[in-house]
């Protein structure tokens, strides 16, 4: 096979032209040659590292993948959630020189809300006169060099070639490789399989793998082997391709990339049960201490508000040691519940609350602005296994974060006493304004929804400070005739940070998905999918999270809590500055769930946040009844 390869090399090349006397003599120019090797489903990444290459992690698919829709991800260069297709992906492992049922391929990627072209990567080489071909043997990954007809070439040694071999092959591959060879590798990805091992032998390439898809060492995506294939042939790469070419970062070190799957794939199974087991030991205790302790109920409801705000803080700490799932569930509980007892040892009133939720947000600011290194790992990040979200904070995050901004400011207002309207209005939206921009710009967390749902939370907040609708440490209400213009300023402040935000993104190469996915729109028709794809996800998390119990139990509270709103706003209305916070909070939560692609999942997260919040209110509020 190593022989065949070598004489595909040569079956490349192309004679420049001969003229007469004084001209150059005829040279033969070998155009590059790339090469996708699939190895056994049991390589690892040790063993392409000992081969020689550069080795990594890529991501198969968003969710659970088929090992076909892999394959077709990585001939488009773009990939969708499974569950936006309107029919599923038909079996293709048997076939030659054409992709069976292929009408049948491309009519389903037309129902995708995106710009899906299977095939695109084949056509886009050939219409540079550059042939891609796949040995028969390959059998379904022969779909990554089919072209947009779903013709396939039988291997006779194109320039863009597809084998199923061994590390062994290989090994001998590499051994005689030409210089400008580029060859990858990566071991066969399954249904049951997120991430699988990948390796890569070229010029440039001596660390580990990455990509700015990812911005992750040692982390790539099944869709970024395209442009990195166009890269190496020197042509542009369609705007239809989502992925980014791959490069090589820091030194080779194998056992970084296993650490890092170990820890990627225990997320989705760990987070929830760490998470709920935390929350009902909590409430558990603070149950307990309010029948035995009576008097002690007010100080049990402020701590277990104050343990759900550090329980992000911990699980933070929880990605940086890595630990086994009983120890980290320890850490997250036990860790969240110290704190929260030290806090209110040492704080008084809503000052307790507003150390909370500022540790816990500026912590996860630091992270971000430096790379998002634990964030990316810790239980509630963006889940980078899914292959949907690999850096920032995701919508699980948002949706606490969008809560503790505007509570924590309305608590340390409130805690700080003496502040006027004015200076309240400048706190909300001075804060909201810094943690959009730091949770959204797209060098940091390059997350649009906290574009706009923290700028939300701000202006509600500074809206009910307006003159008019409060009264501030006991001065009476006064109308005031500007109030249609402060609240028409305040309701744009989420327009502005997003512009903001598309600004920063484009003089600095951010490259966000505010900035990929809506500014570089090819049109109306883009921005339609783009929205699309969001209502037709958050429908989706919808129809999952009706499954679980939990849902339906925060929907329960959710309904008591407006039935009694107008007791429960007499709780706050001696601290109107926590009151503004708070509404601020209900209203960011709202926009979250209508903007967000998972709906129910910020529904959950940010009325649980909503729920601690109302529970410290309570607890500050003596001589008032639940």
């Amino acid at each position: 096979m190593a022989a065949a390869l070598a004489a595909g090399v040569l079956a490349c090349g192309w004679a420049a032209p001969a003229a007469g006397m004084g001209v150059e003599k005829p040279t033969i120019t070998l155009s590059p040659n790339v090469i996708v090797m699939v190895l056994p489903p049991d390589t690892t990444v040790g063993q392409l590292a000992a081969a020689g290459l550069s080795p990594g992690l890529m991501s198969t698919g968003i969710g659970e993948a088929p090992q076909e829709q892999t394959y077709l991800d990585i001939s488009q260069g773009n990939r969708v959630d499974d569950t936006l297709y309107d029919r599923p992906l038909p079996t293709l492992r048997s076939f030659l020189f054409r992709v069976p049922h292929w009408q049948h391929i491309v009519q389903r990627a037309g129902s995708a809300p995106a710009e899906i072209v299977p095939g695109l990567l084949a056509s886009s080489l050939l219409s540079r006169g550059v042939r891609s071909d796949a040995a028969a043997a390959a059998e379904s990954a022969r779909l990554m060099a089919a072209r947009r007809d779903g013709a396939v070439g039988v291997s006779n040694f194109g320039s863009f070639s597809v084998f199923a071999s061994g590390i062994g092959v290989v090994r001998k591959e590499m051994s005689r490789m030409p210089a400008d060879e580029l060859l990858i590798a990566f071991a066969e990805p399954s249904l049951d399989r997120q991430i699988v091992p990948i390796g890569i032998d070229g010029e440039g390439f001596d660390g580990n793998l990455s990509s700015d898809s990812t911005r992750t060492d040692g982390y790539v995506l099944s869709t970024d082997l395209a442009p990195t294939i166009l890269r190496r042939f020197g042509l542009p790469i369609p705007a239809e391709m989502d992925g980014e070419p791959i490069h090589t970062s820091g030194g080779i070190d194998p056992g970084s990339i296993e650490d890092l799957a170990d820890r990627m794939q225990v997320i989705p199974d760990r987070r929830a049960p760490v998470v709920i087991l935390s929350l009902v030991a909590w409430i558990t205790v603070t149950a307990l201490v309010g029948l035995l302790f009576g008097a002690a109920r007010r100080r049990a409801l402020a701590w277990v508000a104050l343990a759900f705000a550090y329980m992000p803080l911990m699980l933070l700490v929880g990605a940086a040691l890595e630990p086994s799932t009983v120890t980290e569930g320890l850490l997250v509980g036990f860790g969240s519940a110290v704190l929260a007892a030290v806090t209110l040892a040492f704080a008084r009133g809503w000052w307790a609350l507003a150390i909370a939720c500022a540790i816990t947000v500026v912590a996860y600011a630091i992270d971000v602005i430096t790379g998002s290194e634990l964030t990316k790992l810790s239980l509630l990040g963006p889940n980078p296994v899914f292959g949907a979200r690999f850096y920032g904070i995701g919508n699980e995050l948002e949706a606490l974060i969008a809560v503790m901004v505007p509570v924590g400011v309305g608590a340390a207002l409130t805690a700080k006493g003496g502040w006027g309207r004015g200076a309240g209005i400048a706190a909300f939206l001075g804060a909201g304004a810094v943690t959009a921009l730091v949770f959204a710009v797209g060098r940091f967390g390059a997350d649009v929804g906290a574009a706009i749902v923290l700028p939300v939370g701000a202006a509600a907040a500074a809206a009910f400070l307006i003159p008019g609708t409060v009264r501030i440490h006991g001065a009476p209400a006064t109308a005031n005739p500007h109030r249609r213009t402060l609240v028409a300023l305040i309701v744009a402040a989420p327009v502005v940070v997003l512009g903001a935000v598309a600004l920063i993104d484009l003089v600095s190469g951010g490259n966000a998905h505010l900035t990929r996915s809506v500014l570089d729109a090819g049109g109306a028709g883009e921005l339609a999918d783009t929205a699309q794809r969001r209502l037709e996800l958050s429908a989706h998390d919808f129809a999952q999270a009706a499954a679980n119990p939990l849902f339906w139990l925060v929907i329960a509270g959710v309904c008591a809590c407006a039935a009694r709103w107008r007791r429960i706003d007499a709780w706050m209305r001696a601290a109107p500055f926590a009151r503004a916070g708070f509404l601020g909070a209900c209203a960011a939560v709202a926009v979250g769930v209508l903007v967000n692609d998972s709906g129910a999942t910020s529904l959950v997260l940010g009325s649980l946040a909503l729920g601690a919040a109302l529970a410290f209110a309570w607890a500050q509020a003596p001589g008032t009844d639940p």
